[in-house]
């Protein structure tokens, strides 16, 4: 299973649910908050940039903005939205792809370094965020916090979300540290087709990323339970993670 096949045109199509879920206010707007002060008035690289859900308004805030996309379909996406000349895009592996210039904040939202499924491949995109960072510039990363806790003895999977017409499943290995989630979409009114949808990652324990960092030659800024900065506690399903530049 490889993301430049999941995100085809149909799944790049569904991706964007304006006004709900991870697109909600709620859950966009501290981002776009945070990001915008730790750019500090410079230049900043999303590595994942999808349909543009944060870049677009954080390029609308006043923060010139470019990413990195492996997936075309994603790409055209954001293209009907803005064009190049507000948000120029490199196609390509954010392990290797390149962007011109310098920048003061590159960063990596909603679990997309978990998209890598290696370890070697994981610090490679800390490699090339610090190839493109200013020196002090800051390598922002959000990530969710592997919950084995909700695993059952013997057993590899855990429902994570049930409601009516959907249902999330995680299927653990953790030798190799992966995962694949399942989304089961069901027809409404009652019918009995569902859609699944899977996709594959690679989670990363919050030491073994700020490791990752060190190799690459970051420090650790801070680390936070989201984007308006709250404590990061062992009940923290997320983090927010700053590393700056050495």
């Amino acid at each position: 299973m490889d993301h430049a096949d999941i995100w085809d045109e149909e799944a790049a199509r569904r991706y964007d649910t304006p006004g709900v879920g991870m697109f909600s206010p709620d859950v966009l707007d501290p981002a776009v908050k945070r990001l915008r002060a730790l750019a500090g008035g410079g230049r900043a690289l999303e590595m994942a940039i999808g349909t543009g859900r944060v870049a677009i308004p954080l390029a609308e805030a006043g923060v010139q903005v470019a990413g990195i996309e492996l997936c075309q379909p994603m790409i055209d996406q954001l293209r009907a939205k803005v064009d190049d000349d507000l948000i120029p895009v490199v196609l390509g592996d954010m392990t290797t792809a390149r962007v011109d210039g310098e920048f003061e904040l590159v960063f990596v939202v909603f679990n997309g370094i978990s998209n890598v499924l290696t370890q070697d491949q994981q610090i490679a995109v800390f490699h090339n965020a610090a190839r493109h960072l200013v020196p002090g510039g800051r390598f922002v990363i959000e990530l969710w916090v592997p919950d084995l806790r909700t695993l059952p003895p013997g057993q590899t999977g855990s429902v994570f979300a049930a409601r009516p017409g959907y249902l999330g499943a995680d299927v653990y290995d953790p030798v190799e540290q992966h995962v694949v989630s399942h989304h089961v979409t069901f027809e409404p009114d009652g019918g009995t087709t569902a859609q699944v949808f899977r996709s594959p990652h690679r989670y990363v324990w919050p030491a073994e990323l700020d490791l990752m960092a060190r190799i690459a030659g970051f420090s650790l800024e801070s680390r936070h339970g989201g984007w308006s900065e709250e404590p990061f506690t062992a009940e923290s399903r997320d983090h927010v993670t700053v590393y700056r530049l050495d």
